[in-house]
């Protein structure tokens, strides 16, 4: 079974930075696409940032210079570095991995529980 484990919200000023991290951990061969989405109440999951298993990354425009995506693939990690952080940036952050558990078996998605970042004006 595959877990994704993420850590690193919490409540920061406007202006603040935070780190978030996500590590995949069980049956896992091989990772694809890692990645952060956010979802507000009531509204849609969007795309945050994604990189590829060769580091391509790609971002949603209103996060442009101020995130960075990074990941480390001997530790199956995925890292969201927020800098210059706004109150428009609090909602709950969900990481996002496509793994494939086996040579067997095809890529599935998988979610993280979420993790809330509050930035505060």
């Amino acid at each position: 079974q595959v877990q994704l484990v993420e850590s690193g919200g919490g409540l920061v000023q406007a202006g603040d930075s935070l780190r978030l991290s996500c590590a995949a951990s069980g049956s896992i061969f091989d990772i694809d696409v890692m990645g952060w989405y956010r979802q507000a109440p009531g509204k849609q999951r969007e795309l945050v940032a994604t990189i590829t298993r060769g580091g391509r990354t790609n971002y949603r425009d209103s996060v442009k210079g101020r995130f960075t995506i990074s990941r480390d693939n001997a530790k199956n990690t995925v890292y969201l570095q927020m800098n210059s952080l706004k109150p428009e940036d609090t909602t709950v952050y969900y990481c996002h991995a496509n793994i494939r558990a086996s040579a067997r078996t095809y890529y599935t998605d998988y979610w993280g529980q979420g993790t809330q970042v509050t930035v505060s004006s």
